[in-house]
C-alpha cells in the first residue's frame, strides 16, 4: 500500500506502539480488499461487546491503555455500540457480577483512549449523524447500512480492531464502499405490496437482503408509495444487513445517490424482480408461536427512538403485564435521558416492564439470561432480532408493536 509520510511515521514507530499497531493492522486488511492506500475518515465507531471481547480482549485493550497518553488517544471522535451490562438492572437480569466486572474494565480501557461511551446503535438518530459523502470507519451493521444509504456517507463494515485501528490513525483502505463504482446498484427489487408497520419494513430488509445475500451486492428498490421515516429505514436497513450482509441500499426517489433509477443503474440491464404480499406473509410464516405462552417480549436491535419509546408509552398506559411475562425496552443513553424527562420511562415501567439502557439484548449474555430467567418463547417487532436469537437458544416469533404488547398483557401471542 502507499504510505504518505504520516503514515510512514506511524509504521516507523515514531508516533508510538498503538499507532504503529494500528496502521500495520489497516495496512493488512487493506492488503487483503487490494486498497491502493488508505482515505482519511472523520469519525468512528466500534463494536466490542465484553461477551465477544471476552478475557484475551479484554486485556490486549488494557494493555495498550496502560501505554502514555499521548500515543494512544484517539486522532477524531470515536464512539462505543451498544454494551452488554446495564449496570443499574443487570442483576435484575440475572447477570452476574463477573460480567459487570469485565464490562468496567472494558469501558475503562476505551475511556482510556478517549473513546466517548454512548453505547448505542442509532447514532445517527441521536449523535453527530454523518452528512453525504462523509468517510467513516464505523462498526454495527445496522450503523453503517443506514448511514451509507439514508444519509450518503462512506464506511465499510469495520471489525473492532480495525474500528480502533482508525480512530488512532484517521485512516481506513480505500476499498469498497469508499469507492463510487462500488455504490451503483447491481439487484433491482419491485415492490407491489406497501409495508405498513415497522415489522413490516424489516421483513422487506430481510427478504431483500436474502435475495442479496453478499457484501458486494447493492439492492435498488422501487415501488414504494409512501415516504419512509427514520424508524421505518432504520429497521429495514439493519433487517438486510442482518439477513444478507449488505452495506448499502438505494429507494428510488428517496435515499440521496438515488433521486431516480438511472441514477443508480442501467435499467435496461438490470430486470427487476418483484416482492409480493405472498413473500410477505412467506417470510413472518417462519416465525410462528400464536396462541402459545410468551416468555419475554424484546425490543431492541436496533435501539428504541424516542418516537418508538412514546408509541410504546401510549399502547402500555394503564395496563399491566401478565405475571409470568416479561417486557424489555432497550434505547440509548441520550434517548433513555429524554424519555425520562418526559415521563415516558414512568408510563412504561408503571406497566411492569423494564427500560434498558446502553445495551443490546442479544450482545448481553443473552442465552446465559435466558436460562437464568426461563426465557424460551421471545416475541418481538424487531426482524434482526429474529434473525439471531434463536442461536442463542430462544424460540422467536415476529410481530407488529401493538401485538408484542397486546401480547404481553394475555401472557400469550395473540
Amino acid at each position: 500500500m502507499k504510505l504518505n509520510a504520516e503514515e510512514q511515521a506511524m509504521l516507523n514507530g515514531e508516533l508510538g506502539e498503538p499507532r504503529r499497531w494500528a496502521i500495520e493492522h489497516m495496512m493488512r486488511v487493506g492488503r487483503f480488499f487490494d486498497a491502493p492506500d488508505f482515505v482519511e475518515v472523520t469519525q468512528a465507531h466500534i463494536m466490542a461487546d465484553t461477551e465477544s471481547l471476552g478475557e484475551a480482549g479484554v486485556e490486549f485493550l488494557e494493555q495498550m491503555a496502560a501505554l502514555p497518553e499521548s500515543e494512544r488517544r484517539v486522532r477524531i471522535p470515536m464512539i462505543t455500540d451498544p454494551r452488554g451490562i446495564d449496570f443499574c438492572h443487570y442483576k435484575r437480569l440475572r447477570q452476574t457480577d463477573a460480567m459487570a466486572a469485565l464490562e468496567q474494565r472494558a469501558i475503562d480501557a476505551f475511556e482510556a483512549f478517549g473513546i466517548m461511551m454512548t453505547n448505542t446503535c442509532i447514532n445517527y438518530q441521536t449523535i453527530m449523524p454523518p452528512v453525504r459523502g462523509e468517510h467513516l470507519a464505523f462498526g454495527d451493521t445496522g450503523v453503517v447500512i443506514y448511514c451509507n444509504s439514508v444519509l450518503g456517507a462512506y464506511s465499510n463494515f469495520e471489525g473492532g480492531p480495525s474500528a480502533l485501528a482508525a480512530g488512532l490513525t484517521g485512516r481506513t483502505p480505500r476499498y469498497g464502499l469508499h469507492l463510487d463504482q462500488n455504490r451503483r446498484a447491481t439487484k433491482r427489487y419491485r415492490v407491489s405490496c406497501q409495508p405498513k408497520y415497522l415489522s413490516d419494513w424489516g421483513a422487506l430488509g430481510g427478504i431483500v437482503g436474502a435475495r442479496a445475500g453478499s457484501y458486494w451486492e447493492v439492492p435498488v428498490i422501487e415501488g414504494i408509495e409512501s415516504l419512509p421515516g427514520s424508524d421505518e429505514m432504520k429497521h429495514m436497513g439493519a433487517a438486510m444487513a442482518s439477513f444478507g450482509s449488505v452495506p448499502l441500499f438505494h429507494l428510488v426517489g428517496v435515499t440521496p445517490e438515488a433521486p431516480t433509477l438511472e441514477s443508480v443503474c442501467d435499467p435496461d440491464a438490470l430486470p427487476a424482480e418483484t416482492i409480493g404480499e405472498a413473500d410477505f406473509e412467506a417470510f413472518f410464516s417462519r416465525y410462528g408461536g400464536k396462541g402459545e405462552k410468551v416468555d419475554v417480549v424484546v425490543f431492541s436491535a436496533p435501539q428504541l427512538s424516542l418516537l418508538e419509546m412514546q408509541s410504546l408509552a401510549e399502547l402500555l398506559d394503564g395496563k399491566k403485564l401478565h405475571q409470568d411475562t416479561d417486557l424489555l425496552a432497550v434505547t440509548s443513553p441520550v434517548v433513555a435521558a429524554d424519555a425520562r424527562r418526559m415521563g415516558l420511562v414512568e408510563r412504561i415501567e408503571s406497566s411492569g416492564a423494564l427500560v434498558l439502557e446502553g445495551m443490546c439484548f442479544y450482545q448481553s449474555y443473552a442465552r446465559e439470561m435466558g436460562e437464568a430467567n426461563g426465557w424460551k418463547r421471545l416475541l418481538t417487532n424487531s426482524v434482526k432480532l429474529t434473525n439471531i436469537i434463536g442461536g442463542y437458544g430462544y424460540e422467536p416469533t415476529l410481530s407488529n408493536m401493538e401485538n408484542c404488547v397486546a401480547s404481553a398483557i394475555a401472557g400469550e401471542i395473540v
